[in-house]
């Protein structure tokens, strides 16, 4: 009898922490599966709004300035705070984003809920990866940075998806989404006040809030092609919300708002799958192999726009989509090779203020092009953008540096 209580306490503390893992997946895909919630109603509020492909483009960055804000000033607040209490925070933040969003009719409600949003996503990134990560199990070595890297992603294409179905058959279709949404949301943040706590609170939140941009020294070396992978493969992604809608209306004659979400489901849901096959090669070889993919697709979604072809116009996506999810979580994995509890918020408020700077500027610049180029001509400069990085990768792409390197 004397020898069970310590083989008890580990079991319990093993069940609390797998606990704490699930709470924060299910919190940080239900944080993207809000963001994603409006991309199919993007044409209705072009139909019966009048948004233009600018305004439109202009909540992209609304969204994704509103990230990055929350990056710079409230990345490091989960560790002085705790991963709860911020997680319930960015949780509430969305909540409060969706009950706006329930009654858009003018461009400032889309912008502004947007930005709301972007702040609570912006904050999820951070405190809701750093959980995951202080929580996850041992084995597979890899799931840590899977999980991190792609839950996001996962989040992105369930939101799309959802919303496209709800859209176009279920009742009060500018609507039912976001009430899904919330309840989700209300869901996650029920599991995370059950959860455990992973890091315990420590002084120095109010400094925490100097915005700041630190990668571990010992890790540094490799953020210039993390940085390039992160740019090009989100500005991607964004490039989908703001432009994709009207591209495949206009271009490939399609209307339905099911088909909108399964299009950029189909861009997200490869990532997925994709990402454990990075795991079978080092950080540096998996990127190559995933940004050689990438531009693949990318070539791809050239010639099905030029020819009009919608199902080619989808494998290419799903291409380029495996090839995100291989490159973004091997760099993910580089950066957090050999981490502490005390790196782990910094560094994904590095890796989502990449992620999201990629997001916003060229969509930014996008928009303000939107009057005068063609919606081809739009994508072609994305691909440009992804044979540039695609590039760099294969020239200067690194493994971390083991003890004996140092």
């Amino acid at each position: 009898m004397q020898n069970t209580a310590p083989a008890i306490a580990p079991i319990r503390e093993g069940t609390r922490l797998r606990l704490a893992f699930v709470s924060a997946m299910v919190s940080l895909v239900a944080s993207f599966v809000a963001s994603a919630a409006p991309i199919p109603l993007f044409n209705t509020y072009r139909a019966e709004d009048g948004f233009t492909n600018a305004g439109i483009s202009l909540a992209v960055v609304a969204n994704a300035i509103g990230t990055i804000a929350a990056l710079l000033v409230l990345g490091r607040l989960s560790n002085h705070l705790g991963r709860r209490r911020t997680a319930i925070a960015s949780l509430v933040l969305l909540l409060l984003g969706c009950l706006l969003l329930l009654n858009v009719h003018d461009i400032e409600t889309l912008l502004t809920g947007r930005l709301l949003m972007g702040v609570g996503t912006g904050l999820a990134s951070s405190s809701l990866t750093s959980y995951i990560v202080d929580s996850a199990p041992a084995r597979p070595v890899w799931l840590a940075a899977v999980a991190s890297s792609q839950g996001p992603m996962l989040g992105l294409t369930f939101g799309a998806v959802i919303s496209g179905v709800l859209v176009q058959f279920g009742p009060w279709p500018r609507e039912l989404i976001y009430l899904v949404c919330a309840g989700l949301l209300v869901l996650s943040v029920m599991l995370v006040v059950l959860s455990p706590e992973t890091a315990k609170p420590t002084p120095g939140a109010w400094r925490s809030l100097v915005p700041q941009f630190r990668i571990p020294a010992r890790v540094r070396h490799l953020l210039p092609v993390a940085a390039a992978i992160f740019l090009a493969t989100w500005a991607t992604g964004a490039f989908y919300q703001a432009f994709m809608p009207a591209l495949v209306e206009e271009r490939l004659h399609i209307h339905s708002p099911l088909v909108l979400g399964l299009v950029f489901a189909a861009y997200l849901a490869p990532s997925v799958l994709g990402a454990p096959l990075g795991g079978r090669f080092t950080s540096a070889s998996a990127q190559r192999i995933g940004m050689v993919i990438f531009l693949i697709g990318w070539i791809g979604i050239i010639a099905a726009i030029a020819i009009g072809t919608l199902a080619m116009f989808v494998a290419a996506t799903v291409i380029a989509g495996a090839g995100q999810g291989i490159a973004t979580s091997a760099a993910t994995r580089g950066l957090l090779h050999n981490n502490t509890l005390a790196d782990r918020a910094p560094i994904f408020s590095a890796i989502y203020l990449l992620c999201y700077s990629g997001a916003a500027f060229p969509s930014l610049i996008s928009g303000e092009l939107s009057s005068t180029l063609s919606l081809p001509q739009i994508a072609f400069g994305y691909s440009a953008f992804a044979l540039i990085a695609s590039l760099f990768t294969l020239l200067a792409s690194r493994n971390p540096r083991t003890e004996s390197d140092a």
